[in-house]
């Protein structure tokens, strides 16, 4: 194995305290909760025929100097207008990383603008933006390879072809919040997984793929739950839930196997079932740094993933701009401590219901019921997000009707 040239330039780890320092240090940053921020993914089709294939020269061409150096590797990967970066998934998709903001509202319309630039560029090469969490017309097929993406995908092969559809197939939608003062760790951390699965049943989009009907409400997070439990399984649960918040993730962390280690060459595979903790303890050729620990994090997928922030990984992708009802539903719960505090006693009877919100949704009668509480709660904090007037009540609206579908459910 070479040694990149990188890895001169940071700390090396010498044991697994080093390691549980560090990720202390850059997973939970905590502090007044003020920032949200975004993250929309979409599968991407050609306006003219939705099952026809697109490939990196076409996405190249459209997205110009937005393009990820993935894609084009001579692009200076421009920001959008308002600030928000373009990425490509390997199996095609785009994404969007907003930039966090103080005001929900400024977030909604600078992300907007920014999804309005990406659309044009792609309406400009015949190309438009998916309606749903997972392709409802085409089987999983690469688009853009790097040596991340093979070591992946010869990963996710041991287990069978859940991996190649999560990683060619599917988009997601993620919200993040801060991580709080320390004092309120623990709890959102805990409501920020429990309200997990009663709303990847409210806003499940991705019951078609491969012009089939799935049998799953959410054949995306069927695929993500079915790949690795050790790097997609939830890190809290009910039955865990005294744990704190740095020690669960630590554990969690060390103990996942490696997805690929970074190398000069094409090849960044690693033997089967080597973990971090098995690294650390020498078996590798060279020690790993905190570098290479950062790394690893990036290949671990739970539903809530800390990044410094909370990642919330578990929404499917939205049709058209309707990706701004669930974010405002979760800046709404996470508004204020009592209101969080209250979402997590709701959704805590149903936390651990992953797999059945993905297959069956609202039609899991204690999902529908928590979520209709959950849509309750949001309904009376999202005054505090402080929306301009038309937006507030174009949310609203859609909440209501949210909670009126989960209301037939619960019945």
């Amino acid at each position: 194995m070479v040694m990149s040239p990188e890895l001169d330039r940071v700390t090396v780890l010498g044991d697994e305290a080093a390691a549980r320092g560090h990720l202390a240090r850059i997973c939970f940053k905590t502090g007044p909760p003020t920032l949200t921020g975004v993250e929309l993914e979409w599968t991407v089709h050609d306006a003219a025929d939705p099952t026809r294939r697109v490939d990196r020269e076409r996405l190249r061409e459209a997205l110009g100097r937005h393009s990820p150096v993935t894609v084009d590797p001579t692009s200076p990967a421009d920001e959008l207008r308002r600030g928000g970066t373009v990425t490509v998934e390997p199996g095609g998709q785009v994404e969007i990383s907003a930039a966090a903001r103080p005001s929900v509202a400024a977030l909604i319309l600078a992300t907007e603008a920014d999804v309005a630039e990406l659309r044009a560029l792609l309406d400009a090469a015949g190309l438009v933006l998916g309606r749903t969490g997972m392709d409802p017309w085409r089987s999983p097929r690469p688009v853009v390879e790097t040596p991340r993406y093979r070591a992946m995908r010869r990963v996710f092969d041991r287990r069978g072809p859940a991996g190649r559809a999560m990683m060619y197939s599917t988009a997601g939608l993620q919200v993040c919040l801060d991580v709080g003062e320390p004092g309120q760790v623990a709890e959102r951390w805990a409501a920020a997984h429990a309200v997990g699965p009663p709303l990847l049943a409210a806003f499940a989009t991705a019951d078609r793929h491969a012009g089939r009907r799935t049998g799953w409400v959410s054949a995306r997070m069927a695929a993500w739950l079915a790949i690795d439990p050790a790097r997609t399984r939830p890190v809290w649960s009910p039955g865990r839930a005294d744990r704190d918040p740095v020690a669960a993730w630590t554990e969690y962390a060390l103990a996942a196997p490696l997805l690929c280690v970074r190398d000069d060459g094409p090849d960044w595979s690693t033997p089967p079932g080597v973990t971090f903790a098995d690294w650390l303890a020498g078996a590798l050729d060279r020690p790993p740094t905190t570098d290479d620990l950062d790394y690893h994090l990036s290949t671990l997928f739970p539903p809530v993933r800390p990044r410094g922030y909370l990642e919330l990984r578990y929404l499917d992708a939205q049709p058209g701009r309707e990706w701004t009802v669930p974010l405002a539903v979760l800046a709404a719960l996470f508004a204020d401590p009592a209101t969080t505090r209250q979402a997590l006693a709701a959704a805590g009877p149903v936390a651990d219901r992953w797999s059945a919100a993905a297959r069956r949704g609202l039609a899991e009668r204690p999902l529908a019921t928590a979520a209709a509480t959950l849509f309750d709660l949001a309904l009376a904090a999202l005054p505090r997000l402080d929306l301009p007037a038309g937006l507030h009540d174009e949310i609203d609206r859609e909440i209501r009707r949210r909670r009126a579908v989960a209301e037939r459910g619960h019945r």
